[in-house]
């Protein structure tokens, strides 16, 4: 049988129809790893804002045990009440620390989500600013009363969502400049950038800071 009457039926019929139906298939597949990647986020997300509530919860647990023996503090004279002093003082700024980078933490997420899904960011990009600008003067006001290990964390933990959020800048500054020569290469760096910065680094230094908080918060009795 000539099939070449059928070929050229197909050829000059029905090749649109083929490339859409292509370009359909590849925009599902897209979308179904886009939704993938999402749900694993913000799997991450309910995970450490989890640990984050039960640092706190400990946290409280231990000043009420404290609360509730007044006595105890002043049993051992003089040095042991200046260093329940000095402890309660640090303490006091990791409950101030650790809310604000989390704030930073979770707004500079939004922004970068907004990025990477082509949605308005001009308002998240502010708000990501200003709270990395918070958590750092926090941090300078509350250095003195901080040990150098939770200082340095969260010293690495602000900058490191400070450059994931330039990087995202620089991403967004690519897209509007029509007339440079980035190419698609360029932009996937930047993404790639972002994502290591804020999903790799920054989520670990957050971990650990949660430990060294606890480990210094949540003290024997």
């Amino acid at each position: 049988m000539d099939t070449d009457p059928l070929w050229n039926m197909i050829s000059a019929g029905s090749l649109p129809l083929l490339l859409a139906a292509g370009a359909m298939v590849f925009a599902l597949i897209a979308l179904f790893l886009g939704s993938g990647a999402r749900r694993r986020h913000q799997d991450q997300m309910a995970a450490l804002r989890e640990r984050s509530d039960t640092l706190w919860r400990e946290v409280d647990d231990i000043r009420v045990a404290q609360f509730n023996r007044p006595g105890e503090a002043g049993n051992g004279g003089t040095g042991s009440s200046v260093e329940e002093a000095l402890y309660h003082t640090e303490v006091e700024a990791y409950s101030k620390i650790w809310p604000q980078v989390w704030h930073l933490h979770e707004r500079l997420g939004m922004f970068l989500r907004a990025v990477e899904a082509g949605e308005a960011a001009g308002e998240l990009r502010l708000e990501a600013r200003n709270a990395a600008l918070e958590a750092r003067n926090l941090l300078n006001r509350s250095r003195p009363f901080c040990t150098e290990s939770v200082e340095e964390l969260v010293t690495r933990l602000i900058d490191a969502e400070i450059k994931a959020h330039l990087a995202a800048c620089q991403y967004l500054d690519l897209l509007k400049d029509v007339s440079s020569a980035s190419s698609n290469h360029d932009r996937r760096v930047l993404q790639d950038k972002c994502h290591s910065l804020h999903e790799g680094e920054a989520r670990e230094l957050m971990n650990q800071l949660a430990s060294s908080i606890r480990h210094r918060a949540i003290r024997s009795s």
